[in-house]
């Protein structure tokens, strides 16, 4: 039995603090933003303008302006009507006080001010005050100017309000981030324009009658976005790139009743290409559903339903056997799905998923009867779209060989392993690490120099297949993919989108994405590690558009890393070193040659690798593989619409885009292979 405990270990009723006011979101600021890094910088600014975009949904403001100053602080202005800044009834205070000094405050939870919103949590404002060094809110409205300044999550200064005959209404919010909150240099550009500029350019899309601005005062640049036709220029956008299979986009608009009378709007965009990538992005009141949720699992289940329909129903004697499954009437797709509705149920405060039940069968509904209108109405196009389908579900079942090749048991087995893989001796998938290593001729120095412990090697042989242009079964034919997604274990996604990729289960029963589990991931350190030269970038390229398309949780589990070999040896007497660039060896001469008092670099011998074959064993394990000196870049992305367009620019089908890619960006070209 515990003896008594300690005065020091006591745990009493005066132990519970009570944190005041906005000192919780001080306190865990990841709870509320994600992050205190940059996701957690560029989120201040997105829950600002979300409540500007609130105010555009309701009719109430057609532009907004975005200024990012030199000074780091930021400018939201938006012409709405402007935060109220009357007194509060219940706190007796400036409404204005009250939203940015109280958790769950504003006019969000009726459907008085705002009936459809993205701001529904009431913490955005007071959040992004709690985390500012300062801020200032000045409002026009009711024929007032009203200033007031905000530090640290409280109020720094008494409202100054100024009589006023300008009729206009705005508001317009400046802040510095609190740097005892976010680490960041002061005195370098914190905010990513282009990141800001890619959200706002989505707004656009989604709100159609408003005008955004961004100001970026560092580099004295500015950008509009302003689509007066909505979602269906935003699938021409996203379609830029690609050879669509159909020229007119397919555009659904309507709106249902719930039980509670509410109405819920589905607004879809949606058109196929030529090639098999997926794309659907999902909204629900212009906030980005990353994980989707019942919206897009209403519209899954009814595309899939519909195409069968259509087969049974109005194709030729010769289709009518095919019954398709979702994967297949999703190849090539892109698609933008945007609810809005009274009430959202998101996940938490940074939205990624939606959860309200009633939506599914909404959207499932509506897209149902919209759809098989549309094809009814444009057979032409009906046939083009539903013979691809077809063709994805005929690649399908060539690929199931394939693909019960190259499943595993469980995380651990090593029974079925790939012949050219050197396995490591430890089974604790956390501490081990998998090398993806560029052909034979560098796998053997890599398998004699590695640490057998915690160290496996895979060579590849030659360039493997660009999947951006390969259908599924050619991909999981292939032998080198084979082989890393059998050393891997983890499977594979069939179908690449940027949303609900966690094995939702469709309106037939099936399970998407069965085929993929990250948790059965055998190396939870996963390198490419090629030579550093024109063919090793391609090949790495090449490797990271594989792991983009069908193995992304990778990247977004901070899995995937690239090694970074050296590109000299510089030896002087008895002493060497290894360098990474071309600057590095220039100041090591340099260097040398004052220790040393040389008159010349005549006796200072430099090595340049082209390859990795060119190391011993000992090298390339002391200058790449080794944990204490080795030097790897973590594989990231900030923006998966960017990079989604980036890799079918570089990497798909349409060569007019590449070439204009290429003249662009010559100048910027470092290594030529002539």
């Amino acid at each position: 039995m515990p003896g008594k405990p300690s005065s020091q270990n006591s745990y009493v009723a005066d132990d519970i603090k009570v944190l005041k006011g906005l000192d919780g979101v001080r306190k865990r600021p990841a709870m509320y933003i994600g992050s205190t890094g940059k996701t957690g910088l560029h989120h201040l600014i997105f829950e600002v303008l979300d409540n500007s975009v609130d105010e555009a949904m309701g009719g109430y403001a057609d532009e907004i302006k975005v200024t990012l100053y030199k000074n780091n602080s930021v400018q939201v202005f938006d012409n709405g009507r402007g935060i109220p800044i009357d007194t509060h009834p219940e706190f007796n205070k400036p409404a204005l006080e009250v939203i940015m000094e109280y958790l769950h405050s504003g006019g969000k939870f009726d459907s008085k001010s705002y009936k459809i919103s993205g701001g529904l949590h009431g913490v955005g404002l007071s959040v992004v005050n709690a985390l500012t060094d300062w801020m200032s809110v000045e409002v026009c409205r009711d024929g007032q100017q009203y200033t007031q300044n905000f530090s640290k999550g409280k109020k720094a200064s008494e409202p100054v309000i100024t009589e006023t005959k300008n009729k206009e209404t705005y508001t317009k919010i400046t802040f510095y981030p609190d740097q005892e909150i976010f680490e960041f240099e002061p005195n370098e550009p914190i905010f990513n324009a282009h990141t800001i500029g890619n959200r706002m350019r989505e707004l656009a899309f989604l709100t159609p009658h408003t005008r955004f601005e961004i100001h970026d005062k560092f580099n004295d640049e500015k950008e509009e976005f302003h689509y007066e036709g909505g979602i269906k220029e935003f699938i021409s956008y996203l379609n830029k790139d690609k050879q669509p299979l159909h020229n007119d986009v397919i555009f659904i608009s309507d709106s249902i009743k719930d039980e509670d009378a509410s109405e819920i709007f589905l607004d879809l965009s949606m058109q196929y290409n030529q090639g098999y990538q997926t794309n659907i992005l999902t909204y629900a009141n212009t906030i980005n559903t990353i994980e989707g949720g019942v919206h897009l699992t209403g519209f899954k289940s009814a595309l899939t339903r519909t195409f069968n329909s259509y087969i049974e129903n109005f194709m030729e004697k010769k289709y009518k056997g095919h019954v398709l499954s979702g994967a297949d009437t999703r190849e090539g797709l892109s698609a933008v799905i945007s609810v809005k509705l009274p009430d959202p149920q998101f996940e938490s405060q940074t939205k990624i998923k939606l959860g309200n039940p009633e939506i599914r069968q909404i959207v499932s509904q509506i897209v149902t009867d919209k759809l098989t209108q549309y094809f009814e109405e444009n057979p032409q196009t009906a046939k083009k779209i539903v013979l691809k389908t077809i063709n994805a579900k005929l690649a399908r079942e060539a690929a199931q060989k394939a693909r019960s090749l190259i499943r595993r048991k469980s995380a651990l087995d090593s029974a079925r392993m790939p012949g050219k893989l050197a396995d490591c001796s430890s089974n604790e998938p956390d501490k081990v690490e998998l090398f993806i290593v560029e052909g034979d001729s560098a796998g053997g120095p890599a398998k004699q120099g590695r640490d057998r412990t915690y160290q496996a090697i895979l060579p590849i042989r030659g360039k493997i297949l660009n999947v951006e242009k390969a259908r599924i079964d050619k991909v999981l034919n292939n032998n080198e993919i084979q082989a890393i997604i059998k050393a891997l274990g983890v499977g594979f996604q069939e179908s690449n989108q940027m949303n609900g990729l966690n094995g939702e289960i469709e309106e037939n029963g099936e399970e998407t994405e069965e085929s993929f589990d990250l948790n059965k991931l055998r190396y939870h350190k996963v390198i490419i590690m090629c030579d550093a030269d024109i063919d090793g970038f391609h090949i790495e390229t090449l490797l990271l558009t594989f792991f983009f398309r069908y193995l992304r949780p990778l990247i977004d589990e901070g899995h995937l890393y690239i090694a970074v070999p050296p590109l000299y040896k510089v030896s002087y007497k008895k002493t060497k070193e290894y360098v990474y660039s071309d600057e590095e060896k220039d100041n090591l001469i340099k260097s040398i040659k004052t220790k040393y008092k040389l008159k010349n670099t005549d006796s200072i011998k430099i090595q340049r690798f082209k390859g990795l074959g060119e190391m011993n064993s000992d090298e390339l394990y002391e200058t790449t593989m080794k944990k204490e000196t080795r030097r790897l870049k973590k594989v990231t992305y900030e923006d998966y619409l960017e990079n989604d367009l980036i890799f079918t620019k570089l990497m798909g089908k349409e060569v007019k885009a590449r070439k204009k890619f290429i003249i662009s960006n010559f100048d910027e070209v470092k290594t030529l292979d002539i």
